[in-house]
């Protein structure tokens, strides 16, 4: 990797000394009190043993199980856990959306508040942020401690069609443990479901500088998992949604206009065809089928509805996008 130069190394010393704290770590929280004594236990000693300064940021998915008691009870006395209660349980792209706003980290650690992401690797993914100048690193379970058939198959599945849509190269894209440079969590937006593609979303923000690292990861310890094998259909229709958006969002016409273009044009080809070759027929004293007994020619029509359809929906997209309030939002790097 190249060096910086003297001004990249001023810039980023400046930078860091703006941030009130090294590490920001949020943790997503959903009726996991079992482990969050020895969660917390194993982040304070990986904290001090490296000397970082931190924040740790427990942010209560409307957990049921006396979670929240937990977290006001681990932060009595100390000032490192900043905590935020759900009233219901809205989603762990809802708890990770507060948790990045609340962020005063140089460095922002994910993780998963079930012992199965390890603490121990933070200290090498906030190196490869602070010092190779990452934008992001994500976490590869290179080796799952999952049951094969319901997790790693279906995980390996969904990787690779994630890899060839976003390009990508993450083995583990949905992995929870993350180590992101402050600058990008402030400049994305999280909602519905999409933590899973975070890194998909920081490219389009454009944070390119994306990379992973192999961690190590733990079979459950306490409860049960809160996902099923329903979030793998769900992930592909949010990355469907967000390949759509971030190709298409300012610019509809382009999609539902074409589309709608070429089926309107296969439409009249085929309905006059077919009544060029009737008219044919006819003149020249042939039998014939009228052009109202033939399939095609209804199919025809309903390319021509369709195509009108579409183009229409892609004229009312590109006046919806003029008159939206983030139709000229662009994240700038810097200015002088």
């Amino acid at each position: 990797m190249p060096e910086r130069d003297p001004g990249q190394q001023k810039r980023l010393s400046m930078a860091q000394e703006s941030y009130i704290k090294d590490i920001s770590v949020i943790l997503s929280i959903y009726n996991e009190n079992e482990s969050l004594p020895e969660l917390v236990e194993r982040i304070r000693k990986v904290m001090a043993d490296n000397g970082f300064s931190y924040e740790l940021i427990m942010v209560d998915d409307g957990s049921r199980d006396g979670s929240w008691d937990t977290v006001r009870r681990l932060a009595g006395g100390h000032d490192d856990i900043r905590g935020i209660s759900f009233r219901r349980n809205y989603g762990k792209s809802a708890a990770l959306y507060c948790g990045f706003r609340a962020a005063e980290g140089r460095v922002v650690v994910t993780m998963d508040a079930d012992l199965q992401d390890s603490p121990e690797e933070i200290p090498e993914m906030y190196r490869m942020i602070a010092e190779d100048g990452y934008d992001i690193v994500s976490g590869w379970k290179r080796h799952r401690k999952d049951n094969a058939l319901t997790k790693n198959l279906p995980s390996k599945l969904y990787n690779a069609t994630a890899r060839k849509i976003t390009g990508i190269r993450l083995h583990d894209m949905n992995c929870g443990l993350k180590a992101y440079r402050n600058e990008v969590v402030k400049n994305i937006e999280v909602y519905g479901e999409m933590h899973r593609y975070i890194p998909y979303l920081a490219k389009n923000a454009g944070f390119d500088r994306i990379t992973e690292k192999p961690v190590h990861h733990q079979k459950r310890k306490y409860g049960k998992s809160k996902f099923g094998v329903e979030r793998f259909v769900n992930g592909f229709l949010d990355l469907l949604s967000l390949w759509f958006l971030s190709t298409f969002g300012k610019k509809p016409m382009h999609f539902f206009g074409f589309t709608g273009l070429l089926t309107f044009l296969v439409g009249g080809i085929l309905a006059v065809w077919i009544i060029i070759e009737k008219l044919l027929q006819q003149s020249h004293g042939l039998p014939y089928r009228a052009v109202t007994d033939q399939p095609l020619f209804y199919l025809a029509l309903v390319a021509l509805v369709i195509g009108v359809l579409l183009f229409l929906a892609g004229f009312l997209g590109e006046m919806i996008s003029r008159n939206s309030p983030e139709r000229n939002h662009y994240n700038i790097r810097e200015t002088f």
